[in-house]
């Protein structure tokens, strides 16, 4: 199961990612946790310089924009 964070306050950005990443998930019928980071301490623990920001499975994929779904799918497929 893969362990999927979304790191950021909550704002528009940061949802449109999830729902993404939520579609690459289902459609390529991969097990998820989803987890959404929004506190400052535990986003600052990662190393990034804006958000939304893609974490899977501790790995930061994505920072400071909203990747498309093709390449979200790239990332998850290996």
């Amino acid at each position: 199961m893969l362990n999927i964070k979304i790191l950021g306050g909550g704002c528009a950005n940061c949802k449109r990612l999830e729902a993404l990443t939520r579609e690459v998930v289902a459609d390529l019928g991969l097990e998820a946790e989803f987890i959404h980071v929004t506190e400052a301490e535990e986003i600052f623990e990662y190393p990034i310089l804006s958000t939304p920001a893609l974490v899977v499975d501790e790995q930061v994929l994505s920072s400071g924009r909203i990747p498309a779904k093709s390449e979200i799918a790239g990332w998850l497929k290996k």
